[in-house]
């Protein structure tokens, strides 16, 4: 949806009123599913976990209290958990009511089976030990909403300086400048990633790197900062998630960049790790003095409380403990902030309290297509210029407000810079991902056919004579879809079924030898979480499946996002007489869905109701054609 050009003010305000609108609707939503959802159905969207257990509690190295948190349960449902989110933990009264604990709590670290969550205090502690039947569910985030308010007042208000500046060459009528450098060679990449990076470093004020699927843009990006460090001291990466923030940072770590990682990564492993502020504090040398006196400060206070003298000696020796304290923890994170190269957060995250007052010569946002142009602002105050990267023909941001959508929130900062500032934009064109006939298509429908497949991939399959692409037509099978029992969701059961005798028929065809020997993986997606659901039930109960079960992935369209397998089946669900589609409207979902394919591709659907559409019977008729030409 292209949006004419509006005065940057005036762009602004109207992002702040629709901001104001989602956060209404979202609070209000927050409210309605505490006092009428059940607790089952909250697990099955992703919102709480039930029952779990209480297990050991530590101060980390931030000197906050939190609890390891256990999960008792057996759903196999995606979770919205993630590091800052906040928390309430709940009981269930013998009515089955939910009641909830006095205080809210944050997310710390989350895994599949345990999550650690910070506690506002000890109090906090004993309420949450010894208790049965405790459950804990996402708090609605007022943070996130009052930082993207501070941060569109900020750039509204502000009249001079460069973050003026960069608000009328990002979103206003001036036209952003560049510097005339000599072309640096990249042997190593293609020439539109060798551009992309050239436009990079030539850009004074912003530039937008392109990336449609499989075509490098982490590459491209991570060479663009490589290369911009060689001419800059420190700079700051940021994304809208957490994953992407540790997919770019565990980038960058490979190239050897010294990467400070500030908030707590969602995917933790060793490597990342050892980047986080945590663990780099941690590690400092003067650590050990600072563990002892918080150590010695605590107990003081609590041989004072139990005694009730709390005279001049304890009160200086207090103080003098006190100060050391806070000369130690200024002396460390001087220290790690001088250290890094890269500095990492979330866009919300770089509002966070270690990043006070801090100042970058450039900004990267990573996935910049999926981020509330709020959220970018955030950042954007700074840092001297921004760097975006991402593909607006993918996943947008997520907006709860049908209201607020219509009226542009998901209409990012990037697609404005690529609608009006068209100059600042590189595409990358070359894909290294998609057998040529999966590619083709999208190609055509989304990146004006400018699209071309490395020759590596280009006829890359996994059985002779097959075609990548295939639609099974389940119009003459008397297929139906319904609406989940207490949810939107859809599910067309007879469809789930079939793809998965579709997917036994092609794992026997290639042989289980091979599979297990190759590594050949396969990916299963549906837009509707309700058939992802019921497609994992279907699966965990066949033990055909049990030798291939790490190969197999099942998610949503979102879950997809940035991954990619060998063999990819779509579960399109929708079979009607009127040719209702729901959100499968959202064309750029259906993208995601067929890029995620390397070699085979197979969509299960109702052609006769999908194709009322257009892009559905253009997708329908280029793979009968390709399909019917000769080999």
């Amino acid at each position: 949806m292209q949006h004419p050009p509006a005065s940057a003010l005036a762009d602004l305000q109207k992002q702040y009123d629709l901001l104001q609108l989602e956060y209404a609707y979202e609070k209000e939503n927050y409210r309605l599913q505490a006092e009428r959802i059940g607790v089952e159905r909250k697990i099955q969207q992703g919102l709480c976990w039930y029952p779990v257990a209480p297990g050991r509690s530590y101060y980390n190295s931030l000197n906050q209290l939190v609890v390891v948190v256990e999960r008792r349960s057996d759903f196999e449902t995606e979770h919205n958990f993630e590091p800052g989110r906040p928390i309430v933990f709940f009981n269930t009264a013998l009515s089955g009511e939910m009641q909830y604990l006095t205080f809210t709590a944050t997310v710390s670290y989350v895994g599949d089976e345990y999550m650690v969550v910070v506690l506002p205090s000890a109090a906090a502690l004993a309420e949450v030990q010894g208790r049965m039947d405790l459950g804990i569910q996402l708090y609605f985030d007022e943070t996130s909403y009052r930082i993207m308010f501070e941060a569109l007042t900020r750039v509204m208000k502000t009249n001079t300086g460069r973050l003026a500046e960069l608000r009328e060459k990002l979103i206003g009528k001036q036209m952003p400048s560049t510097r005339s450098l000599f072309p640096t060679r990249f042997p190593w990449l293609n020439p539109s990633q060798e551009s992309a990076v050239n436009k990079v470093l030539e850009a004074k004020d912003v530039a937008v790197v392109h990336g449609p699927p499989g075509t490098g843009k982490t590459t491209t990006l991570v060479e663009a900062i490589y290369e911009t460090l060689r001419r800059e001291n420190q700079v700051l990466v940021c994304a809208q998630s957490n994953a992407a923030v540790d997919w770019i940072s565990e980038k960058l770590v490979d190239r050897g960049v010294n990467v400070l990682r500030i908030g707590n990564p969602t995917r933790v492993n060793e490597k990342m790790l050892s980047f986080t502020y945590e663990r780099r504090f941690e590690a400092h040398p003067d650590y050990p003095e600072l563990w002892s006196l918080r150590r010695n400060i605590r107990a003081l206070q609590s041989a004072s409380r139990k005694s009730g003298s709390s005279g001049e000696t304890v009160r200086n020796r207090l103080s003098r403990m006190r100060f050391r304290v806070t000369e130690l923890e200024v002396k460390i994170d001087m220290e790690l902030f001088e250290e890094a190269r890269v500095v990492a957060s979330t866009l919300v995250g770089s509002d966070h309290r270690l990043m006070l007052n801090r100042h970058f010569t450039t900004l990267f946002i990573d996935e910049a297509t999926q981020a509330l142009e709020p959220a970018c602002w955030i950042a954007i105050g700074k840092a001297d210029r921004v760097i975006l990267a991402g593909d607006h023909q993918q996943l947008p941001p997520t907006i709860k407000c049908p209201e607020a959508a219509r009226g542009g929130l998901d209409f990012t900062l990037m697609e404005k810079i690529v609608s009006h500032k068209p100059q600042s934009v590189s595409l990358l064109t070359m894909q290294y991902r998609m057998h040529q006939a999966i590619m083709k298509f999208p190609s055509q429908w989304f990146y004006h056919d400018r699209l071309v497949a490395a020759p590596e991939v280009k006829e890359r399959g996994i059985l002779q004579y097959d075609q990548p692409i295939n639609w099974i037509d389940t119009s003459e099978m008397d297929f139906t879809e319904e609406v989940r029992s207490g949810s939107m969701s859809r599910v067309n059961k007879q469809e789930a079924q079939l793809l998965i005798a579709e997917l036994k028929a092609y794992l026997e065809k290639i042989g289980r030898d091979r599979i297990l020997e190759e590594n050949i993986d396969f990916g299963l997606i549906s837009p509707y979480k309700a058939q992802v659901y019921y497609l994992r039930q279907r699966l965990n109960q066949d033990s055909f499946f049990k030798p291939y079960k790490r190969l197999i992935s099942i998610h949503t369209v979102d879950g997809f996002q940035g991954q990619e397998r060998d063999v990819i089946l779509i579960s399109l669900v929708r079979a009607n007489e009127t040719g209702q589609i729901g959100f499968l409207h959202d064309l750029r979902r259906m993208n995601v869905a067929i890029t995620r394919a390397r070699m085979k591709l197979i969509i299960l659907g109702d052609a006769q109701t999908l194709t009322k559409h257009t892009f559905y019977r253009k997708l329908w008729n280029y793979i009968q054609e390709i399909n019917q030409s000769p080999e």
